[in-house]
């Protein structure tokens, strides 16, 4: 078989990508997806997230190696494994990042994705619910909602932060990024908005595209330096398909680098090491990995505006069959809808922490049940110095690869990640969250000294699910792909998906990926 473009990944990038490169009805495209449909209420309802999550049918589930800074812990890293990746099972919020983040990105010889050359593209992803302006769309395909989630904890923590001295913030997607608000979300009419419902379903039956779920790549063909085409196994078939025009890999910051070593594109002593025949030496294949690493900041709560009261049978009930029946009530809301930017001290000068408030506790990704009311504060520095690497355990496409974050190796992301508790506890302890809150669970009021809070950290802190920059653009030695998402030294094959990213955003990562789908399908069109 042969297509013009062949695109490896039905996730965020994979869907856009579709379907731009499908608007022209001479081009021919196929989409292959490792797992299944994601159209099943487990995804359609935003509440139950973890469910898609914790499944193996519709994610892959992998582990980072023993992180040397995190008391040795494995962490759980899930990526989604349905048509629509990880929009089909995120917490459906929807950030950009700021100006300052994508000034960085040029920095680094990157032209094309100034601020002022991306923002078109935000734009033209989204249909905002706050309509147009210099910096919002209103025509995209994407619905972006402003929360109106009412639970009460929400007002009162953002009240909360504005009597800590930190500014309120209608629209952190909007000219300014600082300050708390309620965030702007990927869920429409109660269900989730996921970038499979709005960019590829209604376009699936175009002549011009043939999508393959249960389909896995196992290999990249080359011929010298050219990529010709895939081996994909396809139900238990393994078939070879051929690219008129060009490969495309959009399998995300884990996938993307593993199918590039195994078929021999990476670091070529790592290669050789694991009987990999090596096509092409290229050493920034699977380095610069980047994460978000979040510390939980609890608080028990008096009332029972929490999240805990759905943890019982009939409530849980009750509230389901309200969503199945009207797509309304506590299962059409994510609850992570309240949070913000801050700066840990007055000598930043952008916002260097991202906050995320949730009206429950959240005990080993939500595989545990709490045990009373409670909330918690999840707090991340936004620019992470500390640098990971995906690497292969065999030369066996169906092998996970080695994971390592390595997570607070640069001295200043623990001190960052200790400011960032400082922060959340000076907002937790304002008079509107007063009526609310009870003791500290975690840290625990105990933990004051950086010593105290540093252990605090290593046990417990978690990743935020934003993995990125593997393949990562740039001009240097290390970078593997161009500013138009080409692979050094390689022919008729780029990437577009987080791998690119130079440097992480200060922003969950689905909004960006959107946004370099949209201008990698530009790039591609116009040649």
């Amino acid at each position: 078989m042969n297509f013009d473009y062949l695109i490896v990944g039905a996730g965020s990038a994979g869907c856009v990508l579709s379907n731009r490169l499908t608007e022209n009805s001479k081009n021919s495209v196929a989409l292959f997806e490792a797992g299944g449909s994601s159209d099943i209420w487990k995804v359609k309802m935003p509440l139950a997230l973890l469910y898609a999550m914790h499944d193996p049918k519709y994610n892959w589930k992998y582990y980072s190696e023993p992180e040397p800074n995190l008391n040795n812990r494995r962490l759980f890293c899930p990526r989604g494994k349905m048509v629509g990746g990880c929009s089909a099972h995120n917490g459906m919020v929807f950030v950009r990042g700021n100006e300052d983040d994508y000034k960085r990105w040029e920095s680094f010889g990157l032209k094309s994705w100034s601020y002022s050359q991306i923002l078109p593209y935000f734009k033209k992803i989204e249909n905002w619910s706050g309509g147009e302006n210099q910096y919002r769309g209103s025509l995209g395909l994407l619905p972006v909602n402003q929360s109106k989630n009412a639970n009460p904890l929400f007002n009162a923590f953002i009240n909360s932060a504005s009597e800590a001295g930190y500014k309120i913030n209608p629209d952190m997607n909007g000219e300014c990024q600082e300050g708390f608000g309620m965030f702007d979300t990927t869920i429409h009419k109660g269900e989730r908005a996921s970038v499979y419902k709005y960019y590829l379903e209604p376009i699936k039956n175009r002549k011009n595209l043939s999508l393959f779920t249960r389909a896995y790549v196992e290999k990249i063909i080359f011929e010298g330096k050219k990529a010709i085409g895939i081996e994909v196994k396809i139900k238990n078939k393994l078939e070879k398909i051929y690219a008129n025009k060009e490969l495309i890999l959009s399998g995300g910051s884990i996938n993307s680098p593993h199918l590039l070593m195994v078929s021999g594109v990476g670091d070529a002593g790592h290669l050789k090491e694991k009987g990999v025949g090596v096509i092409h030496d290229l050493k920034g294949v699977g380095k610069n990995l980047q994460d978000h690493l979040e510390t939980y900041i609890q608080q028990e709560c008096k009332t029972s505006d929490t999240l805990y009261s759905y943890t019982k049978l009939l409530p849980k009930m009750l509230a389901g069959i309200q969503w199945f029946l009207s797509k309304s009530g506590p299962c059409s809301h994510s609850f992570l809808e309240a949070g913000g930017f801050a700066k840990s001290s007055e000598n930043r000068e952008k916002p260097n922490i991202q906050f995320h408030f949730f009206p429950s506790f959240v005990i080993d990704h939500g595989l545990v049940t709490p045990n009373a009311h409670g909330y918690q504060l999840h707090a991340s520095p936004n620019h992470p110095k500390s640098r990971g690497s995906i690497t292969l355990n065999t030369s066996n496409p169906y092998d996970y690869p080695k994971i390592l974050f390595n997570y607070l190796e640069h001295e200043d992301d623990l001190k960052q990640t200790r400011e960032c508790i400082h922060v959340a506890r000076k907002i937790l302890s304002q008079p509107s969250l007063k009526s609310y809150s009870g003791k500290e669970i975690g840290p625990g009021s105990d933990a004051q000294s950086d010593e105290e809070l540093n252990e605090y950290i290593r046990s417990n802190a978690e990743t935020a699910y934003h993995p990125c920059g593997t393949l990562k653009m740039g001009i240097d030695k290390m970078a593997v792909v161009d500013e138009n998402l080409k692979i050094y030294g390689l022919e008729n094959i780029r990437v577009v998906d987080a791998s690119v990213m130079p440097e992480i955003p200060s922003a969950n990562l689905n909004a960006p990926t959107l946004m370099i789908a949209e201008k990698a399908s530009d790039s591609i069109l116009n040649g």
